[in-house]
């Protein structure tokens, strides 16, 4: 790379209108990825049920793609820009900050989920795993799933899909309310013959299907606990957000001056549009005392304006700012490398390992089922590798 290209030259050559117009196209597009998971899951508006976790795993896989593809490779290429030295040339810096990316975030998920189960265990309540649940009882809040009777549901800190990269779910319970739920169904089950049995475990399950299917009403005894993991899930927003609106808010600087704007504006559309899903997916699954809904709302709005924020800096400052630079390479790269890390956490913990190995629901499922998931996250993972492509 010549010195020219390292220097603050800006590569912005005109087309001021078709940048301005980017803005609103990018705005509308996203804020529409974004916003119709959470609108579709919290309104009126019934989507069938297939059709919203095929929406979910589709993020799921444009989240994982997001994470390799979109920003990984970028850090990459990025912190080995012939423009850095010194220390920058010593070492692969674009690995090493995703790793410790990813293992701070496995400290928060560790720390949250020790300082819920301290939280119940001194108010009697009981810590209880989604994944070892005793029958169907319990499904995974992935899917929706809603708390039978005499248990309460509270999310210490949840991303999605798709998400949410702090994700620690417990099903609590007091001693005395499952002490007496056991004695009472194992009394009757050893009352009854092998018919009535079979109508008292259809009837249990067939409630607790029907909750499954709920979308997100809430009780007031559930309120009053999910109010105490409020904090918790949204700061499990905020870093959620923190993977992709750092990167989006680059690639917005970069549409201000690129001298490639057409190709790219077109791309980017796309991009901005698909990650939308992915992340407005997982914020549709948070549990959230009713008070605190309105906080997926904020989170996708605040994503659907990043990009058109980058946009409208860059303008601001292109005759100036050139991204093959130094400084720019620098903190693209790192932000890259750190957002890379926080999805990749997300994307394989959070959504495809909590969602397929973990999930009892996609254990007893049908292959045919399974073969649907499994497709919905490759379409996600292959539309998004694809965009790599030009972005």
């Amino acid at each position: 790379m010549s010195d020219e290209s390292c220097s603050g030259s800006s590569p912005y050559n005109g087309q001021i209108g078709l940048r301005v117009g980017g803005i609103f196209i990018i705005l509308c597009t996203s804020a529409a990825g974004t916003l119709f998971p959470i609108i579709s899951r919290r309104s009126r508006l019934r989507v069938p049920e297939w059709a919203f976790n095929g929406m979910k795993w589709f993020g799921s896989g444009i989240i994982v793609a997001t994470a390799f593809i979109h920003l990984l490779a970028p850090a990459f290429d990025a912190l080995s820009s012939p423009c850095l030295g010194g220390a920058w040339k010593e070492y692969d810096w674009a690995p090493a900050i995703a790793m410790a990316s990813v293992f701070g975030i496995f400290f928060v998920e560790l720390v949250a989920t020790r300082a819920g189960a301290s939280f119940l265990k001194k108010r009697g309540l009981r810590h209880h795993d989604p994944h070892h649940s005793r029958g169907n009882e319990v499904g995974h809040t992935g899917h929706g799933s809603h708390p039978p009777a005499k248990a309460v549901t509270t999310a210490l800190a949840e991303e999605g899909a798709a998400i949410a990269p702090v994700k620690s779910i417990v099903t609590i319970r007091t001693v005395e309310q499952e002490e007496e739920e056991e004695t009472a169904i194992g009394s009757d089950l050893e009352a009854a013959g092998d018919g009535a049995k079979k109508d008292i475990e259809a009837g249990h399950e067939g409630h607790v299907h029907g909750h499954a299917h709920s979308h997100h009403d809430v009780s007031d005894e559930e309120d009053d606990y999910l109010h105490d993991s409020a904090v918790a899930q949204c700061i499990g927003v905020a870093i959620l957000e923190f993977g992709v609106i750092f990167h989006s808010f680059v690639i917005g600087l970069t549409l201000a001056v690129t001298d490639n704007i057409g190709p790219l504006l077109a791309v980017l559309t796309f991009h901005q549009t698909f990650e939308g899903v992915g992340l407005g997916s997982r914020l549709s699954m948070l549990r959230l005392p009713r008070k605190y809904n309105f906080v997926p709302f904020v989170a996708g709005v605040i994503y659907s304006c990043t990009t058109p924020l980058g946009i409208a800096v860059g303008l601001g400052i292109r005759e100036t700012y050139n991204p093959d630079s130094t400084a720019a390479s620098i903190v693209s790269g790192v932000l890259d490398a750190t957002s890379a890390g926080i999805l990749l956490w997300a994307g394989l913990v959070e959504c495809l390992a909590h969602d397929f190995v973990f999930d009892r629901q996609m254990a007893d499922a049908s292959n045919g089922e399974v073969t649907y998931a499994v497709m919905s996250v490759f379409t996600g993972a292959g539309l998004m590798a694809l965009l790599g492509r030009w972005a």
